[in-house]
């Protein structure tokens, strides 16, 4: 069994080297580094320490994700003979890839593998810009921005900023972030008295620096969440607490969960209505309204101590990889019939529902009549409950149309009722049975319905009438040449 043991050069000042770490690199016969590229390299010269570099691999692949996979294949085969002392610049667990991938590498094979603490960039870089890392940062890999996602919300520090083109590459990227004004802080060599710089400067300025080198770094401070060019879910959340905050909104504070409902149903609406009208740019803004209603209702939740949007956004993110183990477990499901069976029982197991009809009991009192009975009647269907053909279904619309006149002819209003309520229940088994939705063809007909209308009134103003003097058959007419010139869509 092999051995590797990792040690850190420090950010870049001889004096950052720890002991530990230059006393280790005296006991072995070669040092590997992974790049000759860093000023304590000069410190290995003095001191007579034999060492040898990672440098070819950069000339000799094409990416880096291929220059650190050859690095620790390199590593591990030598550790097979000899241990091996790996030397990486700052500390070995802050922003060095290689190590991370070795360490996997090693717990894998069983290679016994020791990382030696020392100084990183950041503990050199955050006392020059004055920053206490208490307040909070997030540090991302320039390499990996399309990854690592920057976090306005707080201060964050960009590395791997190594030439001019690398920091085009970034801010085109931070970009999409931020302000092309906003200020940034460029460190270069920091700790490094004889090269240390800092300048500020605004982003789109980035790759305009002639001295940007493989020292360098990008500090972005924390920007407030109401002076965001671009916001997120957590800006969001913001926004809404101090809204109904003590000094926030009359009206926001006032509102409670059963306040809420009204607009909650039209924001839905207003979405569907936006998804009919094919409109992108009205169906963010309606998806954006209807997430405020939710982050709405999470707040008053919060402040009851009840839940928060982390406590909804968490449920909701279990639920779907329970009920999605064709996709996050082994489960098979090769065709969208083996998906929605796979996702009904599942469901049957979270609720705890132990037969069809209590799956049908648990559809939502408060959905409209048609969806609901669309819904009922799937669920029946899903266990072979259902017609063999679309002629016994329009046979039984035809049977219950027939009881519908004899209760009419009664005059008995409980019967009317009750039957009517049948065949509305029929023409939505046959729409089902069709796959067409019962909500979407009665709206149509609704759409079309005011079309006509319209037409019918928009010719009575023009020959000099009114719609309510004018006779029924009058109205039919109109509405027949309605229909003949092929109206369907109202127009405002």
């Amino acid at each position: 069994m092999g051995k590797i043991t990792v040690v850190g050069l420090g950010p870049g000042s001889e004096e950052h080297v720890t002991l530990a770490a230059l006393e280790a690199m005296k006991h072995y016969p070669m040092v590997y580094l992974r790049t000759q590229q860093h000023p304590t390299v000069s410190l290995l010269d003095r001191k007579g320490i034999p060492y040898s570099s990672f440098d070819f691999v950069y000339e000799e692949m094409a990416d880096f994700d291929a220059v650190y996979d050859e690095i620790v294949n390199l590593l591990v085969e030598k550790s097979e003979k000899e241990e091996v002392l790996y030397a990486v610049p700052g500390h070995p667990n802050v922003a060095e890839v290689t190590v991370q991938r070795l360490k996997k590498v090693c717990d894998d094979r069983g290679i016994h593998m020791e990382i030696q603490p020392a100084m990183s960039f950041l503990d050199v870089m955050l006392p020059v810009l004055g920053v206490d890392p208490v307040d909070g940062f997030k540090l991302i890999d320039g390499l990996q921005l399309d990854q690592q996602e920057p976090d306005p919300s707080v201060a964050n520090i960009i590395t791997q900023v190594y030439d001019p083109f690398m920091a085009s590459q970034i801010k085109l990227r931070l970009m999409d972030y931020y302000h092309d004004e906003q200020e940034i802080f460029v460190v270069r060599g920091a700790g490094i008295p004889t090269i240390q710089r800092i300048e500020k400067i605004l982003l789109y300025e980035l790759d305009r620096l002639d001295w940007i080198d493989y020292l360098t770094s990008v500090y972005i401070p924390k920007i407030d969440s109401m002076q965001k060019k671009y916001y997120n879910m957590n800006n969001l959340v913001d926004i809404m607490e101090r809204l109904r905050n003590k000094d926030g909104c009359p009206w926001d504070i006032q509102q409670t969960h059963k306040s809420l409902k009204p607009y909650l149903i039209e924001e839905s609406y207003e979405v569907l209505e936006a998804i009919d009208l094919e409109d992108d740019f009205l169906l963010e803004e309606e998806l954006g309204d209807l997430l405020l209603q939710v982050v709405f209702h999470s707040q008053i939740a919060k402040e009851r101590q009840a839940f928060s949007i982390n406590d909804v956004i968490g449920g909701i993110s279990e639920k779907l990889i329970f009920r999605h183990p064709h996709v996050f477990k082994d489960v098979k499901a090769d065709n969208l019939g083996d998906a929605l069976e796979t996702w009904e029982e599942r469901k049957r197991q979270e609720k705890k529902i132990e037969s069809y009809t209590e799956s049908m009991e648990s559809i939502p009192q408060h959905l409209p009549a048609l969806m609901k009975a669309f819904k009922i009647q799937k669920k029946a269907a899903g266990v072979g409950f259902d017609w063999d053909k679309s002629e016994e279904v329009i046979n039984k619309i035809h049977e219950e149309l027939s009881e519908l006149k004899d209760a009419t002819e009664e005059g008995h209003r409980e019967k009317m009722l009750e039957e009517g309520g049948d065949l509305l229940f029929a023409v939505v088994n046959l729409l089902r049975f069709l796959d067409l939705d019962p909500e979407e063809a009665l709206n149509s007909t609704s759409r079309k319905f005011i079309s006509r209308f319209s037409y019918i009134e928009k010719a009575a103003r023009e020959s000099g009438g009114d719609l309510k003097d004018m006779t029924l058959e009058e109205m039919e007419e109109l509405w027949q040449l309605a229909k003949t010139e092929g109206i369907h869509n109202f127009q405002e």
